[in-house]
């Protein structure tokens, strides 16, 4: 980013998008904090975390010293079998409750980008929906799922939209302090793209088939490093589309 040296929080930095964001940070001179449910193979502070337990964010938070100039919210898990309940209170529920605690330790001025997906397009038309997802607590889901006959792929899909629903939310409440970004990758050729193959089937085929390729975890990674440098102070409030043009295609095709 060539600007100043800034300490980071990073959550989900194991693999895939996160792990190259982490990576993207350390070649620009920055102090990485990682928060996952397994330690990173990268000579950075780790912190554990399970976003699916409420004691466990208590303790991540807990362990957290000091002040951060930015929190890149990353981890999540993608539809897989029946994992319904587990996909809302990880992408969903435990994510709103982890960075909510967290942001007492963010310095002013600081954002917080946080990656939601291009399956979560279209939270404006739900929001009724999602406003009963986003007051649940982690306990509720179980029963939640079973109320509005939620499955694996539903759920991926509402727990996204969410996190845009939500971060949106947030802008009124912090403004002037904190921004809050969303960004909505499409396909990425990460170890867990054939989840999202099976997922949703012949769409994300004929989407990829129409821009020639999935994303690379590194392009994704370089637009969290905008978001996160002082360069992109004024964006605040949006959701940023990354997926090599899909939605224009789908416009004329």
């Amino acid at each position: 980013m060539g600007e100043r040296h800034m300490r980071i929080a990073v959550t989900g930095g194991i693999s895939g998008i996160g792990l190259e964001t982490v990576k993207k940070f350390i070649a620009d001179g920055h102090e990485l904090v990682v928060f996952d449910i397994s330690k990173p193979a990268l000579d950075v502070d780790y912190i554990p975390l399970n976003l699916a337990s409420q004691s466990m964010i208590a303790e991540a938070i807990a362990a957290s010293s000091g002040q951060f100039d930015a929190l890149c919210h990353i981890a999540g898990i993608p539809p897989r079998d029946d994992n319904a309940v587990a996909c809302l209170q990880i992408n969903a529920i435990g994510a709103f409750a982890f960075i909510n605690a967290f942001i007492p330790k963010l310095a002013d001025g600081a954002p917080v980008i946080s990656v939601a997906s291009r399956a979560g397009m279209g939270f404006e038309n739900n929001t009724a929906q999602l406003d009963t997802l986003i007051a649940c607590e982690m306990d509720d889901i179980a029963a939640w799922c079973e109320t509005n006959d939620i499955d694996a792929t539903t759920a991926y899909r509402l727990s996204k939209q969410a996190m845009i629903y939500w971060s949106q939310q947030q802008v009124a409440a912090h403004i002037g302090k904190h921004r809050f970004v969303t960004v909505s990758p499409a396909a990425v050729d990460t170890g867990i793209l054939d989840d999202f193959i099976t997922a949703f089937g012949p769409v994300v085929a004929a989407n990829l088939a129409r821009v020639g390729r999935p994303g690379s975890p590194e392009e994704i990674a370089n637009v969290i490093a905008f978001l996160a440098s002082e360069e992109s102070r004024w964006i605040n409030g949006i959701d940023i589309v990354i997926d090599g043009g899909m939605g224009a295609l789908n416009l004329t095709l």
